[in-house]
């Protein structure tokens, strides 16, 4: 596969790589003295030195012969020479960014590629959304490979989204430059049915000879898990536990152990290697989502690398799995993931191997960021009027749309229970009062009330639901941040308060807000398709602890709750969600009604 982000293509400068090795044409730019993190052979070789020329390595070992009087010497003895480190799992939306930002933000940490799957503004925009953020990405050097939304909407039947992507759409974005396979494959339940929609789509990639990435996010590993592999789809990053991530890699298929700012799986996950003697090139480092202040306190790959060596990984393999391991599972480690003769010089020098110290960053050979700061300009990109207008919610939401009518003194209702900080959730059956003929919410019993407005045709459509979990005794929250489909979530311990928050959202356009008493304690507004800002890492951060300072005032108890809040409605996710169209049971794929049936149990 051809990648079409490297600076030069191999055909047209193989010749004179080879003259600058022989030391015939001397190179751009020679890089002395380092300790080379050789992830070929996961080994460290002291004093190397590698020759650059074109945007390629020429030359590993003595470059001496390689330097003319043109050429840039850097001094790097006393560091190590590591290749850039790629994220092969990440929703650049999901950081609140735009991807220009994002690259920004990244960069600087020693990230010089990702595969980006945006199917968020995909749900919202369409494909012409898909186009206008790998516009964004495209001013920057970063390296950003698209893989197509594959689940637009998530699971279909289960939610209203602003668009959908179809077996035909797919055939036609692999055709795309940037596009080197699809997206998460979600809708695992139609895989393993043999549904001809599901597989038509899968069928397209495999067409064009581009890699299917997965979601297989259920603990089954036998046939299930054999049949979704067989079906020719190549990763997944849904492993919450070692015994999953395992079982992948057995079957051939790429574990991506995820380490995200909510879904923070490596601690378990990682086990699959460090607790079994196999051979770890199947397992990739992947974030799935990266929240602006992780980027900004922390890192990307550098923080999971740092993570991952933390426990109990030995660094040179940690490399191995933000580097070489990933470029082969996208079957591009003939271009990338590796310093070696002929690659792209995408290159990270670090002070110290364990504490992944970045500091410079080269891709394609220039210097693109050095001591924390990107040094690459940045040329300005503007969204189209079309992604900043996505709010269109079906009439006017008062303290009464919230009520859910029920002529009992009790009800027994279906309540989501949500897990801090991981993906999944529990489906409870709880007993909650009710008043002057509405179903109530329970603070005390830490149960509050849910909504989700479809928000993107005007449909008037709301589900209704509950939510266990948040620690919240007085407030409310809203999010247009609310996967898939990016409808309008809200929940609340009352309905003024949800009504507030509600209507916050639907004056600036989309983001998230809080608010108590009925006044609003902080409003983050996220004007690119209800998902993102154009507003720096730094300057995103601040806005994010204002609004986590909010939810700390309203009572919650755990950490990063805006994004565990917008998993509430992802029907691909077990066990319980709510969407527009109502409660979704995701281990049967049905929809549930409120109230509990008779002798139900959970």
């Amino acid at each position: 596969m051809h990648n079409p982000f490297c600076k030069t293509k191999l055909s047209e400068i193989s010749a004179a790589l080879s003259q600058v090795a022989t030391g015939r044409l001397p190179a751009d730019t020679v890089i002395r003295g380092a300790t080379l993190v050789n992830v070929c052979t996961c080994e460290l070789e002291a004093d190397v030195d590698v020759a650059v020329y074109g945007g390629r390595i020429a030359l590993c070992g003595d470059a001496a012969h390689c330097i003319g009087p043109e050429t840039r010497v850097v001094d790097a003895r006393g560091r190590y020479l590591a290749p850039g480190f790629l994220d092969g799992h990440i929703h650049v939306e999901s950081s609140m960014l735009s991807a220009g930002e994002y690259a920004r933000a990244v960069i600087p940490h020693g990230t010089t590629g990702i595969y980006m799957d945006p199917h968020e503004i995909c749900n919202v925009l369409g494909l012409d959304g898909v186009r206008w953020i790998m516009e964004d990405a495209a001013r920057t050097p970063l390296k950003a490979m698209l893989t197509v939304p594959s689940c637009v909407p998530a699971v279909p039947g289960f939610e209203d989204t602003g668009a959908e992507v179809t077996p035909a759409m797919i055939r036609e974005t692999m055709a795309w430059d940037s596009a080197v396979g699809l997206g998460e494959m979600m809708n695992f339940p139609g895989v393993l049915s043999g549904d001809a929609r599901t597989h038509a789509i899968v069928d397209a990639t495999l067409a064009a000879g581009k890699v299917v990435t997965g979601h297989y996010s259920v603990p089954e590993t036998g046939r299930g898990l054999n049949a979704y592999v067989a079906a020719g789809i190549r990763c997944c990053h849904e492993s919450t536990r070692a015994e999953d991530a395992l079982a992948k890699m057995r079957l051939g298929m790429y574990a991506m152990l995820r380490e995200g700012s909510a879904w923070r799986d490596l601690e378990e996950v990682i086990k699959s290697v460090t607790e079994h003697q196999v051979d770890s090139r199947f397992a990739v480092l992947v974030s799935d989502d990266a929240h602006p202040h992780t980027l900004a306190a922390h890192g990307h790959m550098d923080h999971i690398l740092r993570c991952a060596i933390r426990l109990g990984l030995e660094p040179v393999r940690a490399i191995q799995m933000a580097t070489i391991n990933c470029a082969q599972c996208f079957r591009m480690d003939h271009e990338l993931g590796s310093v070696t003769p002929g690659k792209c010089a995408d290159l990270v020098l670090l002070d110290s191997l364990t504490d992944v110290s970045v500091t410079t960053v080269m891709i394609d050979g220039e210097l693109v960021a050095e001591n924390g700061r990107m040094t690459a300009p940045l040329p300005p990109y503007t969204y189209p009027e079309r992604a900043l207008h996505t709010m269109r919610v079906g009439g006017e939401v008062t303290p009464e749309t919230f009520a859910i009518p029920s002529s009992k003194d009790a009800a027994r209702v279906n309540v989501i229970e949500i897990i801090p900080n991981k993906v999944g959730n529990y489906r409870r059956i709880e007993t909650l009062p009710c008043i002057g003929g509405a179903i109530q919410a329970a603070p005390a019993q830490d149960i509050l009330k849910a909504a989700v407005f479809e928000r993107h045709q005007a449909t008037g459509n709301i589900g209704f639901g509950f939510v266990k979990g948040f620690g919240i005794r007085n407030g409310a929250m809203a999010s247009t941040v609310a996967h898939d489909a990016h409808n309008l979530l809200v929940v609340g311990s009352n309905d003024r308060d949800m009504a507030a928050a509600a209507n916050a959202l639907i004056a600036c356009g989309g983001g998230m807000a809080v608010a108590r008493d009925g006044e609003l304690l902080s409003v983050l507004p996220l004007p690119i398709a209800g998902l993102m800002s154009d507003r720096t890492a730094a300057e995103m951060s601040a806005a994010v602890s204002a609004l986590a300072e909010a939810w700390r005032q309203i009572g919650c108890t755990i950490s990063s709750p805006f994004m565990t809040m917008a998993l509430i409605p992802l029907a691909c996710l077990p066990e319980l969600r709510l969407t527009d169209r109502g409660l979704v049971d995701c281990t049967a794929f049905r929809f549930l009604p409120l109230e509990a049936e008779s002798g139900a149990e959970a």
